[in-house]
Protein backbone atom coordinates (compact mmCIF):
# COMPACT_ATOMS: atom_id res chain seq x y z
CA UNK A 1 0.00 0.00 0.00
CA UNK A 2 0.98 3.66 -0.31
CA UNK A 3 1.43 5.67 2.87
CA UNK A 4 2.86 9.03 3.87
CA UNK A 5 6.23 8.99 5.64
CA UNK A 6 7.98 11.98 7.20
CA UNK A 7 11.76 11.87 6.94
CA UNK A 8 12.61 15.23 8.48
CA UNK A 9 11.87 18.93 8.28
CA UNK A 10 10.01 19.78 5.05
CA UNK A 11 10.55 16.21 3.80
CA UNK A 12 7.30 14.28 3.42
CA UNK A 13 7.10 11.40 0.94
CA UNK A 14 4.48 8.97 -0.29
CA UNK A 15 6.06 5.51 -0.12
CA UNK A 16 5.21 1.87 -0.56
CA UNK A 17 4.66 0.14 2.79
CA UNK A 18 3.71 -3.45 3.65
CA UNK A 19 0.01 -4.20 3.33
CA UNK A 20 -1.53 -4.38 6.81
CA UNK A 21 -2.79 -7.65 8.26
CA UNK A 22 -4.66 -8.74 11.35
CA UNK A 23 -2.23 -9.57 14.16
CA UNK A 24 -4.52 -9.81 17.16
CA UNK A 25 -8.14 -10.67 17.99
CA UNK A 26 -9.06 -7.01 18.65
CA UNK A 27 -7.55 -5.65 15.42
CA UNK A 28 -9.25 -4.09 12.42
CA UNK A 29 -8.02 -3.17 8.96
CA UNK A 30 -9.70 -0.10 7.46
CA UNK A 31 -9.58 0.96 3.82
CA UNK A 32 -9.20 4.74 3.95
CA UNK A 33 -11.87 6.79 2.16
CA UNK A 34 -10.45 10.14 3.24
CA UNK A 35 -7.74 11.44 5.53
CA UNK A 36 -6.24 14.85 6.17
CA UNK A 37 -3.32 16.90 7.38
CA UNK A 38 -3.49 18.25 10.93
CA UNK A 39 -2.00 21.46 12.25
CA UNK A 40 -0.09 19.35 14.75
CA UNK A 41 1.52 17.48 11.84
CA UNK A 42 3.18 20.78 10.96
CA UNK A 43 5.26 20.78 14.15
CA UNK A 44 7.55 17.96 12.93
CA UNK A 45 7.21 19.16 9.34
CA UNK A 46 8.63 22.54 10.32
CA UNK A 47 11.34 20.95 12.45
CA UNK A 48 9.85 22.17 15.74
CA UNK A 49 9.57 18.54 16.84
CA UNK A 50 12.60 16.49 15.81
CA UNK A 51 12.13 13.49 13.52
CA UNK A 52 14.71 10.98 14.71
CA UNK A 53 14.01 8.50 11.93
CA UNK A 54 11.53 8.20 9.05
CA UNK A 55 8.06 7.29 10.29
CA UNK A 56 4.50 7.08 8.98
CA UNK A 57 2.42 10.12 9.79
CA UNK A 58 -1.25 11.07 10.03
CA UNK A 59 -3.92 10.44 12.65
CA UNK A 60 -7.26 11.50 11.11
CA UNK A 61 -9.16 9.23 8.74
CA UNK A 62 -12.49 7.66 7.86
CA UNK A 63 -13.00 4.52 5.84
CA UNK A 64 -14.54 1.12 5.27
CA UNK A 65 -13.71 -1.83 7.50
CA UNK A 66 -11.99 -4.53 5.43
CA UNK A 67 -11.18 -7.16 8.04
CA UNK A 68 -11.56 -7.68 11.79
CA UNK A 69 -10.05 -9.90 14.46
CA UNK A 70 -11.98 -12.73 16.06
CA UNK A 71 -12.98 -10.75 19.17
CA UNK A 72 -14.18 -7.52 17.52
CA UNK A 73 -17.89 -6.98 18.18
CA UNK A 74 -18.85 -3.35 17.48
CA UNK A 75 -17.81 -3.04 13.83
CA UNK A 76 -17.85 -5.45 10.93
CA UNK A 77 -16.52 -5.59 7.36
CA UNK A 78 -18.37 -3.12 5.15
CA UNK A 79 -19.02 -0.60 7.94
CA UNK A 80 -18.10 3.04 7.39
CA UNK A 81 -16.10 4.10 10.44
CA UNK A 82 -14.63 7.24 11.98
CA UNK A 83 -11.30 6.87 13.75
CA UNK A 84 -10.42 9.23 16.63
CA UNK A 85 -6.87 10.55 16.56
CA UNK A 86 -5.53 8.03 19.07
CA UNK A 87 -6.24 4.34 19.61
CA UNK A 88 -7.82 3.53 23.00
CA UNK A 89 -8.90 0.23 24.54
CA UNK A 90 -12.23 1.58 25.81
CA UNK A 91 -12.07 -0.47 29.00
CA UNK A 92 -9.45 1.11 31.28
CA UNK A 93 -10.54 3.47 34.11
CA UNK A 94 -9.60 6.58 32.11
CA UNK A 95 -11.53 5.46 29.03
CA UNK A 96 -14.56 4.63 31.16
CA UNK A 97 -14.34 8.12 32.66
CA UNK A 98 -14.47 9.60 29.14
CA UNK A 99 -10.79 10.52 28.75
CA UNK A 100 -9.68 8.11 26.06
CA UNK A 101 -6.62 10.22 25.21
CA UNK A 102 -5.25 9.17 28.61
CA UNK A 103 -5.94 5.46 28.00
CA UNK A 104 -3.63 3.20 30.01
CA UNK A 105 -2.98 1.25 26.81
CA UNK A 106 -2.85 4.22 24.45
CA UNK A 107 -1.55 3.56 20.93
CA UNK A 108 -0.51 6.27 18.50
CA UNK A 109 -0.88 6.06 14.74
CA UNK A 110 2.35 5.60 12.87
CA UNK A 111 3.67 3.30 15.58
CA UNK A 112 4.58 -0.39 15.60
CA UNK A 113 0.97 -1.24 16.51
CA UNK A 114 -0.99 1.07 14.19
CA UNK A 115 -0.36 2.39 10.69
CA UNK A 116 -0.21 6.09 9.94
CA UNK A 117 -3.51 7.66 8.93
CA UNK A 118 -2.35 9.28 5.68
CA UNK A 119 -2.30 6.14 3.59
CA UNK A 120 -4.48 3.70 1.71
CA UNK A 121 -5.09 1.31 4.62
CA UNK A 122 -4.77 1.43 8.40
CA UNK A 123 -4.44 -1.52 10.76
CA UNK A 124 -5.13 -0.71 14.39
CA UNK A 125 -5.70 -2.60 17.64
CA UNK A 126 -8.60 -2.06 20.05
CA UNK A 127 -11.13 -1.65 17.27
CA UNK A 128 -14.05 -1.86 19.70
CA UNK A 129 -12.66 0.88 21.91
CA UNK A 130 -11.69 3.19 19.07
CA UNK A 131 -13.77 3.01 15.90
CA UNK A 132 -17.28 4.42 15.60
CA UNK A 133 -19.50 3.16 12.79
CA UNK A 134 -22.13 5.29 11.08
CA UNK A 135 -25.63 3.75 10.87
CA UNK A 136 -25.09 3.24 7.14
CA UNK A 137 -22.50 4.16 4.55
CA UNK A 138 -22.97 7.93 4.24
CA UNK A 139 -23.32 10.00 1.11
CA UNK A 140 -19.93 11.25 -0.03
CA UNK A 141 -21.00 14.84 0.62
CA UNK A 142 -20.96 14.07 4.35
CA UNK A 143 -17.45 12.62 4.38
CA UNK A 144 -15.61 15.91 5.08
CA UNK A 145 -17.74 16.71 8.12
CA UNK A 146 -17.50 13.15 9.44
CA UNK A 147 -13.74 13.32 8.99
CA UNK A 148 -13.52 16.40 11.24
CA UNK A 149 -14.91 14.28 14.08
CA UNK A 150 -11.67 12.32 14.17
CA UNK A 151 -9.95 15.40 15.59
CA UNK A 152 -10.66 19.06 14.88
CA UNK A 153 -14.40 19.24 15.59
CA UNK A 154 -14.03 17.13 18.70
CA UNK A 155 -11.05 19.22 19.76
CA UNK A 156 -12.92 22.48 19.21
CA UNK A 157 -15.81 21.05 21.21
CA UNK A 158 -13.41 20.07 24.00
CA UNK A 159 -12.03 23.60 24.11
CA UNK A 160 -15.52 25.02 24.58
CA UNK A 161 -16.51 22.37 27.09
CA UNK A 162 -13.28 22.85 29.04
CA UNK A 163 -13.88 26.62 29.13
CA UNK A 164 -17.35 25.89 30.54
CA UNK A 165 -19.16 27.81 27.82
CA UNK A 166 -22.82 28.28 28.62
CA UNK A 167 -25.82 30.01 27.11
CA UNK A 168 -25.50 33.79 27.06
CA UNK A 169 -21.71 33.87 27.45
CA UNK A 170 -19.24 36.10 25.69
CA UNK A 171 -16.56 33.78 24.29
CA UNK A 172 -13.20 34.64 22.74
CA UNK A 173 -11.51 32.10 20.45
CA UNK A 174 -7.74 32.47 20.10
CA UNK A 175 -6.59 30.78 16.89
CA UNK A 176 -8.14 30.65 13.43
CA UNK A 177 -6.97 27.25 12.28
CA UNK A 178 -9.39 24.37 11.80
CA UNK A 179 -9.57 23.73 15.57
CA UNK A 180 -10.21 27.37 16.39
CA UNK A 181 -12.91 27.59 13.72
CA UNK A 182 -14.55 24.44 15.10
CA UNK A 183 -14.29 26.05 18.53
CA UNK A 184 -16.32 28.97 17.18
CA UNK A 185 -18.93 26.50 15.91
CA UNK A 186 -18.96 24.68 19.26
CA UNK A 187 -19.35 27.84 21.32
CA UNK A 188 -22.15 29.06 19.09
CA UNK A 189 -23.94 25.72 19.34
CA UNK A 190 -23.60 25.79 23.13
CA UNK A 191 -25.57 29.03 23.16
CA UNK A 192 -22.93 31.73 23.52
CA UNK A 193 -24.46 35.14 22.91
CA UNK A 194 -21.24 36.62 21.59
CA UNK A 195 -18.37 34.75 19.94
CA UNK A 196 -15.27 36.79 19.20
CA UNK A 197 -12.84 35.20 16.74
CA UNK A 198 -9.24 36.38 16.64
CA UNK A 199 -8.27 36.09 12.98
CA UNK A 200 -6.40 38.20 10.47
CA UNK A 201 -6.95 36.03 7.39
CA UNK A 202 -9.99 36.92 5.30
CA UNK A 203 -11.05 33.36 4.26
CA UNK A 204 -10.85 32.25 7.89
CA UNK A 205 -12.73 35.32 9.06
CA UNK A 206 -15.51 34.54 6.59
CA UNK A 207 -15.79 30.94 7.76
CA UNK A 208 -15.71 32.00 11.41
CA UNK A 209 -18.69 34.24 10.72
CA UNK A 210 -20.52 31.38 9.00
CA UNK A 211 -19.82 29.21 12.05
CA UNK A 212 -21.34 31.79 14.39
CA UNK A 213 -18.72 34.42 15.20
CA UNK A 214 -20.40 37.71 16.01
CA UNK A 215 -17.18 39.74 16.06
CA UNK A 216 -13.82 39.44 14.31
CA UNK A 217 -10.61 40.93 15.68
CA UNK A 218 -7.63 40.96 13.33
CA UNK A 219 -5.05 42.37 15.74
CA UNK A 220 -2.48 40.31 17.63
CA UNK A 221 -0.83 40.61 21.04
CA UNK A 222 -1.50 43.76 23.07
CA UNK A 223 -3.68 45.20 20.31
CA UNK A 224 -5.91 42.11 20.37
CA UNK A 225 -6.22 42.38 24.14
CA UNK A 226 -7.19 46.03 23.90
CA UNK A 227 -9.75 45.32 21.18
CA UNK A 228 -11.43 42.58 23.24
CA UNK A 229 -11.54 44.78 26.32
CA UNK A 230 -13.08 47.58 24.27
CA UNK A 231 -15.74 45.20 22.92
CA UNK A 232 -16.58 44.00 26.42
CA UNK A 233 -16.63 47.33 28.22
CA UNK A 234 -13.29 46.64 29.87
CA UNK A 235 -14.50 43.40 31.48
CA UNK A 236 -13.19 40.60 29.25
CA UNK A 237 -14.67 37.29 28.17
CA UNK A 238 -16.68 34.79 30.20
CA UNK A 239 -14.82 31.94 28.51
CA UNK A 240 -11.72 31.76 26.32
CA UNK A 241 -10.72 29.01 23.89
CA UNK A 242 -6.95 28.71 23.36
CA UNK A 243 -6.49 26.73 20.14
CA UNK A 244 -2.87 27.38 19.14
CA UNK A 245 -0.37 26.29 21.77
CA UNK A 246 2.19 29.12 21.69
CA UNK A 247 3.34 31.49 24.42
CA UNK A 248 1.67 34.44 22.68
CA UNK A 249 -1.67 32.68 22.27
CA UNK A 250 -1.75 31.59 25.92
CA UNK A 251 -0.77 35.07 27.10
CA UNK A 252 -3.54 36.61 25.02
CA UNK A 253 -6.05 34.07 26.31
CA UNK A 254 -5.41 35.05 29.92
CA UNK A 255 -5.30 38.76 29.16
CA UNK A 256 -8.79 38.73 27.62
CA UNK A 257 -10.37 36.53 30.31
CA UNK A 258 -12.56 38.25 32.87
CA UNK A 259 -12.17 37.53 36.57
CA UNK A 260 -13.62 34.08 37.31
CA UNK A 261 -13.42 32.96 33.67
CA UNK A 262 -11.92 29.69 32.46
CA UNK A 263 -9.44 29.27 29.62
CA UNK A 264 -10.07 26.03 27.74
CA UNK A 265 -6.80 25.01 26.10
CA UNK A 266 -6.36 22.44 23.35
CA UNK A 267 -3.39 23.80 21.42
CA UNK A 268 -0.40 21.48 21.79
CA UNK A 269 1.87 23.55 24.09
CA UNK A 270 5.21 24.69 22.70
CA UNK A 271 7.25 26.95 24.99
CA UNK A 272 4.21 27.92 27.07
CA UNK A 273 4.43 29.16 30.67
CA UNK A 274 1.21 29.35 32.66
CA UNK A 275 0.69 32.74 34.42
CA UNK A 276 -0.02 31.33 37.84
CA UNK A 277 -0.02 34.78 39.44
CA UNK A 278 -2.80 35.95 37.14
CA UNK A 279 -4.74 32.77 37.79
CA UNK A 280 -4.49 33.28 41.54
CA UNK A 281 -5.11 37.00 41.65
CA UNK A 282 -8.07 37.04 39.25
CA UNK A 283 -9.46 33.54 39.83
CA UNK A 284 -9.00 32.61 36.18
CA UNK A 285 -9.00 28.87 35.62
CA UNK A 286 -7.19 26.71 33.07
CA UNK A 287 -8.74 23.47 31.87
CA UNK A 288 -8.37 21.21 28.88
CA UNK A 289 -5.68 19.20 27.14
CA UNK A 290 -5.72 16.44 24.55
CA UNK A 291 -9.32 16.17 23.44
CA UNK A 292 -11.07 12.84 24.10
CA UNK A 293 -12.73 12.90 20.68
CA UNK A 294 -13.97 9.32 21.12
CA UNK A 295 -16.19 10.52 23.98
CA UNK A 296 -17.81 13.25 21.88
CA UNK A 297 -18.02 11.29 18.64
CA UNK A 298 -21.48 9.66 18.91
CA UNK A 299 -23.31 12.93 19.65
CA UNK A 300 -21.36 14.99 17.12
CA UNK A 301 -21.86 12.28 14.49
CA UNK A 302 -25.61 12.45 15.09
CA UNK A 303 -25.49 16.24 14.62
CA UNK A 304 -23.60 15.89 11.33
CA UNK A 305 -25.93 13.19 9.99
CA UNK A 306 -28.95 15.31 10.96
CA UNK A 307 -27.52 18.31 9.09
CA UNK A 308 -27.33 20.40 12.26
CA UNK A 309 -23.61 21.16 11.92
CA UNK A 310 -21.33 21.22 8.88
CA UNK A 311 -17.76 21.40 10.20
CA UNK A 312 -16.41 19.94 6.96
CA UNK A 313 -16.27 23.48 5.60
CA UNK A 314 -12.85 23.80 7.25
CA UNK A 315 -11.48 21.78 4.32
CA UNK A 316 -10.74 24.39 1.70
CA UNK A 317 -8.45 22.09 -0.27
CA UNK A 318 -8.99 18.51 -1.44
CA UNK A 319 -6.16 16.74 -3.25
CA UNK A 320 -5.08 13.21 -4.18
CA UNK A 321 -2.91 11.36 -1.69
CA UNK A 322 -0.20 11.37 -4.37
CA UNK A 323 0.13 15.14 -3.85
CA UNK A 324 0.45 14.95 -0.05
CA UNK A 325 3.76 16.86 -0.03
CA UNK A 326 2.06 19.81 -1.71
CA UNK A 327 -0.70 19.59 0.89
CA UNK A 328 1.82 20.01 3.67
CA UNK A 329 3.42 22.96 1.89
CA UNK A 330 0.03 24.61 1.40
CA UNK A 331 -0.83 24.38 5.08
CA UNK A 332 2.63 25.47 6.18
CA UNK A 333 2.41 28.54 3.92
CA UNK A 334 -1.17 29.21 5.10
CA UNK A 335 -2.51 28.82 1.57
CA UNK A 336 -4.99 26.31 3.00
CA UNK A 337 -6.89 26.07 6.27
CA UNK A 338 -6.99 22.29 6.20
CA UNK A 339 -6.21 19.80 3.43
CA UNK A 340 -8.32 16.69 2.76
CA UNK A 341 -6.58 13.74 1.11
CA UNK A 342 -8.24 11.15 -1.11
CA UNK A 343 -6.33 7.87 -1.71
Amino acid sequence: MRATVIHGAFDVRLEERPDPKIDGPGDAVVKVVASCICGSDLWPYRGENPVKQPRPIGHEFVGIVEEIGSEVRTVRPGDFVIAPFVVSDGTCPHCLAGYQTACQNLVGYGSAKADGGQGEYVKLPYADGTLVATPEVPDDSLVPSLLTLSDVMGTGWHAARSARVKAGDTVVVVGDGAVGLCGVLAASRMGAARVVALSRHEPRQKLAAEFGATDIISERGDAARDAVLELTGGVGADAVLECVGTEQSMTTAFEVARAGATVGFVGVPHGVEVPIGTMFGRNVGLNGGAAPCRAYLPDLMADVLAGEIDPGQVFDSEIPLADVAEGYAAMHERRAIKVLLRP
